[in-house]
């Protein structure tokens, strides 16, 4: 049985790294000569361009992370956006929904008395609606905190972990 099987990709792949065992198979001919190729090449070079290789891969490995990450980002903002579209579409139905439903509302009081005094009510209970939103959202909004305490305080707590000391008294 062959040492060299396919892994994933498809590539050949041989756990064996001795000469004549490379990518291309052993004994072919572009096999040896790219292995014969990388040994001078490591033989010849030195440390400081092994490691601006190095340097250089991974500064195009981190550009191609980078670019990456755009792609994804653009992706996902294009269906953010396209859903914010369809939730200001709805709300603006929604608005036409209670407009008409007030007018129809304003329309059947007025079948029971005069129609300034059936837009009249439901004017008023529109601000009845509107002044109960207004204070709930107002007494909402004096709970929000807008300072992250539990941040801070394990922040303050950092300096104290890396001196070896929990920050507590005994």
């Amino acid at each position: 049985m062959s040492s060299y099987g396919s892994n994933a990709y498809g590539d050949n792949w041989s756990p064996d790294t001795s000469a004549g065992a490379h990518p291309a198979g052993p004994g072919s001919e572009q096999g040896v000569a790219a292995g014969s190729e990388s040994h001078e090449r490591g033989s010849t070079e030195s440390l400081g361009e092994l490691v601006g290789d190095i340097s250089r891969d991974l500064s195009t490995l981190m550009r191609q992370e980078v670019e990456l990450a755009k792609a994804e980002l653009k992706a996902e903002a294009t269906k953010a956006g396209k859903g914010a579209g369809m939730l200001a579409g709805a709300g603006f139905a929604g608005y036409m929904v209670l407009l008409f439903a007030s007018i129809a509302l304003w329309w059947a009081l007025a079948n029971v008395m005069d129609q300034g005094w059936a837009a009249l009510i439901v004017a008023g209970v529109w601000a009845v609606i509107a002044a109960v939103l207004a204070v709930t959202g107002r007494s909402r909004l004096r709970t929000v905190h807008p300072v992250p305490e539990r941040t801070i305080d394990t922040i303050q707590e950092v300096p104290d972990a890396l001196k070896g000391q929990d920050g507590r008294t005994p």
